[in-house]
């Protein structure tokens, strides 16, 4: 079972040449830990994933599992999505034998599989992982859109924790009601997230935490319990997200982090190329 409540998605560091920086990455997960963060997302949600090849993500795999404090106790969850099938599995399975906490389970970009597809495709990756799952929905991205229908029927499998993104209002609201478990509804970073908890979101794979985590996840946690957040805490949450979120927030990111000191590096272009 996942617990926490709130995970930050990290971005991945690449080197100037764009070749893949495990240490980098894993630099940037031990500054969170110290901040006291409890959950990281790696290899996902940062528009990065599917510039990594399998190769690429096994050895993020075993740079992590070398890390004997953060694997022990943090909730590392990690990205699994592929435009091929056949990968996604290769990766899954490296996941079983690992000590990663869940999987967050993206779909296929531009192939647009058929939802009984997409459904076999579900349920094959989390036998092989067989670790807590989080389905992850993103139309946008992914030209794709797990409809409520396979959601509730993909709830039925004990493994299925959670979904993110999965939709709007009404959306959300049909599933609860046809769902077989209880799933945990993620918002995909802090855009509209007071609404999005209004419709029913109740856990945050957040972005902006990769800059100020503490606030972020006090701030997710206020609007969870109704509670009333102060004008000056507002301010600062503008500040951030305005920070963030204009322009390119993956280059914005990395940008702070490397400020910081930590060897996050660049994007692979084109993001990041003017």
């Amino acid at each position: 079972m996942l617990t926490e409540n709130v995970h930050i998605a990290v971005p991945t560091a690449f080197f100037e040449d764009e070749s893949i920086n495990v240490q980098g990455t894993i630099i940037h997960i031990k500054d969170l830990y110290k901040q006291g963060v409890k959950s990281v997302l790696v290899s996902g949600t940062t528009g990065e994933q599917h510039s990594l090849n399998l190769q690429e993500k096994i050895e993020i795999i075993n740079g992590l599992e070398l890390e004997e404090e953060l694997i022990s106790n943090m909730e590392i969850i990690f990205g699994v999505a592929s435009i091929r099938q056949k990968e996604a599995e290769e990766l899954a399975e490296k996941i079983r034998h690992s000590k990663i906490s869940g999987v967050m389970l993206g779909y296929p970009p531009y192939v647009i599989p058929t939802q009984q597809e997409a459904f076999v495709y579900t349920e094959r990756i989390i036998h092989l992982s067989n670790k807590p799952t989080i389905l992850y929905n993103n139309p946008k991205r992914t030209g794709f859109d797990l409809s409520e229908e396979s959601i509730i029927q993909l709830s039925k499998n004990d493994l299925v924790v959670g979904i993110k993104d999965a939709g709007n209002k009404e959306k959300v609201e049909r599933i609860k009601k046809g769902m077989h478990n209880d799933l945990y509804f993620y918002a995909g970073g802090e855009m509209d997230l007071e609404e999005k908890v209004l419709h029913g979101y109740n856990r945050l794979s957040s972005i902006a935490g990769n800059v100020l985590p503490t606030e972020i996840s006090q701030w997710f946690q206020k609007m969870l319990t109704e509670q009333i957040v102060s004008k000056q805490e507002s301010e600062k949450i503008k500040n951030i997200m305005e920070h963030v979120y204009q322009g390119n927030a993956i280059v914005n990111l990395k940008k702070h982090i490397n400020h910081k000191g930590i060897p996050i590096g660049v994007c692979r272009s084109p993001i990041g190329n003017i």
